[in-house]
């Protein structure tokens, strides 16, 4: 039988109005389909669905490591399980400070670090602390991936049940309806254009026109729900899930990530 799938949409500060969404579903014979959609309204929930007995495979779309040349500069722990321990004992205060200081440092054109994949994968990077606040995400997410035991291919061994992979949305939206904007958390920009976008992506998602051969199943409920799920979050969820998918037909120890990844930045899979 083959494992859950879980692709995971996170909010480093969630609420009832920006929670974190987790999609759950299942694949067979290259097609993925979507059982439901969960919702966790705090850090706290997160922590206890992570700790919950299971058997998954889960794209979560959050940064799972540092930019080694960041952590190198700033003379922090270069094996990564002590590195996030180091940043995990930050206030997020002191992260902004301290990387705005690096960037200030640098040239223009050039403030940011960069993991080897992030222009490969057009992810922004992990150090970036707003638009998005991915930096912070980092900080959140990581500790209590930790605290669970769950495994972290090419970064730590845990539980072989329960498999996390860095996983990224964007990745396989760009592949299908390259860059045309599909979400917003502002209601202001909740336009028929971003509309159009989403139900393009859920077309081309249902027809598998994407390099990793799986095909979405939906039913017609849940294609009108992830259409009209205007911030997109619950459709990222699903993107990261179809990622997972692809990481669960590659199968242990790597999932598909390249046997020569940085084990200090991680990787995101499928990039």
């Amino acid at each position: 039988m083959s494992p859950t799938l879980v692709g995971c949409d996170f909010s480093s500060s969630p609420t009832r109005r920006k929670p974190i969404v987790l999609a759950i579903g299942s694949e067979e014979r290259g097609r993925v389909r979507l059982a439901r959609l969960v919702k966790l309204e705090s850090l706290d929930a997160f922590a206890r669905w992570l700790g919950e007995d299971g058997e998954w495979i889960g794209g979560f779309d959050v940064p799972f490591g540092l930019p080694r040349e960041l952590v190198e500069q700033l003379g922090w722990p270069t094996e990564w399980r002590d590195c996030m321990a180091h940043y995990a004992s930050l206030s997020r205060p002191a992260i902004r400070e301290t990387f705005a200081a690096f960037c200030d440092a640098r040239p223009a054109g050039s403030k940011f670090a960069h993991r080897r994949f992030d222009r490969l994968a057009g992810s922004s990077p992990s150090m970036k602390w707003v638009n998005p606040p991915v930096a912070y995400m980092l900080h959140a997410a990581v500790p209590l991936l930790l605290e669970a035991g769950v495994s972290m291919p090419g970064l730590q061994a845990g539980d072989p049940r329960r498999v996390a992979l860095e996983a990224y949305p964007g990745l396989l939206a760009r592949e299908l309806i390259e860059r045309r904007s599909y979400k917003s958390d502002e209601r202001a920009k909740h336009t028929p254009e971003r509309l159009i976008a989403r139900k393009d992506l859920l077309t081309a998602l249902e027809q598998g026109r994407t390099r990793l051969g799986l095909r979405l199943k939906l039913t017609h409920a849940q294609h009108d729900l992830l259409a009209d799920d205007a911030s997109g979050d619950s459709l990222d969820a699903v993107l990261c899930m179809v990622q997972a998918a692809w990481a669960a037909k590659q199968g242990a120890p790597l999932y598909g990530l390249p046997a020569d990844l940085d084990p200090l930045e991680g990787w995101i899979v499928s990039a």
